[in-house]
């Protein structure tokens, strides 16, 4: 029966990833958004629905290992998982914004000011609130950043439709959230079954299974040359994450956090986040960057277990 709802909860996650880009595509053009900062946030926030309901969750539960582990766990793999196989799959990819100019420090922002506020052993509600602030003013400069890019004539003149496109982004969202709740329930009791210890259901399947989201809508998004969109949804999903998910799940219940004892984590989610850095420094858009990231993703999985 798991092995059935996994499945339909798949089907679940690639429809409503369908409803997302078209209805997110024809918002950015009916507004003149250019498609990476609607992917940066519209995307990239509702994606991350699924990792604040388990984090915060987790959290009010008193189970603080489980939502850190979930944030850590979903920035590991959608770097190296999500924006590798966009990076295997995409025809090209040639970003008209300049991502390491703009946009690549924000994808190291967030943990480096979650392992400062970790020395202390402790993310406390006055981190959390720091954390949201984070979160405000990446919005912000989102906004402040935006340019203008060429507008796809016949998607331009399609009647736009608030009610039509609202409602069937809304069920778009439902869709994704859904299909990764059920996923990651059905996948725990599938591992369960299978004797995997806790530790790597937190660390691992639940963090594999609320990053389905943003591999899903970024697979779409690559598949309809729409990188920019992909890349976007990546960086702003992992800000979303360490900035709402933990920042909210912190003002719900103070989160322990042991910087010692997941050390190889958390180093792990650092160099995976340096690595982005790297590639949108060079521009390394291609097939041989998505099996780096593929390797180093095989190695994480492969030393944790």
């Amino acid at each position: 029966m798991d092995i059935l709802i996994f499945i339909a909860a798949m089907a679940a996650l690639i429809y409503g990833a369908d409803f997302i880009i078209e209805q997110s595509e024809k918002i950015a053009f009916h507004f003149d958004i250019s498609p990476f900062i609607i992917g940066a946030t519209l995307i990239a926030l509702g994606t991350s629905l699924p990792e604040m309901a388990v984090s915060m969750s987790a959290s009010f539960k008193g189970s603080g290992d489980i939502a850190v582990a979930n944030v850590i766990g979903s920035t590991i793999f959608n770097i190296s998982l999500v924006l590798g196989t966009v990076f295997l799959i995409a025809k090209s990819i040639t970003p008209k914004r300049d991502l390491f100019a703009k946009d690549s420090s924000w994808s190291l922002f967030p943990i480096l000011i979650f392992i400062l506020m970790g020395i202390d052993g402790e993310l406390s509600r006055f981190d959390g609130v720091l954390f949201i602030m984070l979160m405000a003013a990446y919005l912000l400069f989102l906004v402040q950043s935006n340019q203008v890019e060429e507008v796809d004539e016949e998607l331009a003149r399609e009647k736009f439709a608030w009610a039509k496109t609202l409602g069937l982004l809304f069920v778009g969202f439902l869709f994704v959230v859904g299909g990764a709740d059920f996923a990651i329930d059905s996948a725990g009791n599938i591992a369960r079954d299978f004797g995997v210890t806790e530790w790597v259901i937190g660390l691992f399947l639940v963090a594999f299974g609320t990053s389905l989201p943003e591999l899903v809508v970024s697979i779409k998004a690559a598949r309809n040359n729409n990188a920019d969109m992909a890349i976007g949804a990546i960086i702003g999903s992992n800000v979303a994450n360490f900035t709402m998910v933990l920042g909210f799940s912190s003002i719900v219940n103070p989160l322990n956090v042991d910087l010692n004892a997941n050390f190889f984590d958390i180093t792990a989610a650092l160099i995976v986040s340096v690595m982005l850095v790297f590639i949108t420094a060079n521009k390394l858009y291609n097939k041989s960057a998505g099996i780096v990231m593929m390797t180093v993703l095989a190695l994480v999985i492969s030393n944790s277990f």
